[in-house]
């Protein structure tokens, strides 16, 4: 596990003793993790070990679940997630959220880019263009874009549905991009592409993403969690939890004899 200790200042995400249920359902069991600013943080682990609802947990987004309850500490900015009373709006404008699937609005490229800002108030026509040909820039689509802004964002492949909804996200400078299995929908080379934008984003960003890709996690992250049940087995440095983890039960599944 990981000993050294680290500085608030280096910290985005302080998660303390953090537990969930759904219902009767015990999901996530006393989590207690680290996660740096400007890193990529893989969550790994089988189906249905809570590396979704963990992710999702960090900008309470699980809070649109029914007969949920949570207890512990996410400490982001010096505020306790759970307990303090946020405006869901501006949390998830600052901890942004990416999905298994593109999911475009029904709207022209442009209208998809330009909506999280001109919700949080921008007006100004000049800012708004600026904003969107920087974030497709920053995800490598605005030279595939750029004369067809005024299209249906339906009309992109899967691979530029992808990126699309990651420039909406970067949109609104968030600080933290959540990603759930951003590329498990993709054919290798959008996936690859996905891949190198993720190592760029860290530049500017705090990236966590979940993954059932062990191979992605080792290319892309510096740090990787391994979840088994609703608990953190092992945390730690990407090349230690991949060339010598410290629990049987990670280098088990790493190694692909279950999961």
């Amino acid at each position: 596990m990981e000993t050294n200790v680290l500085t608030k200042s280096e910290l985005i995400f302080s998660v303390n003793d953090l537990n969930l249920w759904y219902g009767e359902t015990y999901a996530l069991k006393n989590i207690n993790m680290e996660i740096e600013k400007n890193k990529v943080t893989a969550i790994i682990g089988p189906s249905g070990c809570g590396k979704s609802t963990f992710v999702k947990t960090l900008n309470l987004m699980v809070n649109t679940t029914p007969n949920v309850k949570i207890s512990g500490e996410i400490m982001f900015r010096g505020e306790n997630l759970i307990t303090k009373k946020r405006d869901l709006v501006d949390l998830r404008k600052n901890i942004g959220m990416v999905f298994q699937k593109g999911n475009p609005f029904p709207q022209s490229i442009f209208d998809n880019v330009a909506f999280g800002p001109k919700i949080h108030g921008l007006r100004n026509k000049q800012e708004i263009e600026q904003l969107v040909e920087k974030s497709l820039k920053d995800v490598a689509l605005w030279d595939e874009v750029k004369d067809r802004l005024k299209d249906p964002a339906l009309g992109l492949s899967g691979g530029q549905q992808q990126r699309l909804c990651i420039a909406r996200a970067l949109a609104t400078k968030p600080d933290v991009l959540l990603m759930d299995e951003p590329t498990s929908a993709l054919d290798p080379i959008s996936t690859a592409k996905i891949e190198d934008l993720i190592i760029q984003l860290k530049e500017k960003y705090t990236v966590v993403i979940v993954t059932h890709n062990m191979q992605q996690a080792a290319r892309i992250s510096d740090k990787t969690a391994f979840f088994l049940n609703g608990e953190v087995i092992e945390f730690d440095h990407t090349d230690n939890i991949f060339s010598t983890p410290n629990d049987k039960r990670t280098e088990d599944y790493i190694s692909g004899r279950f999961g």
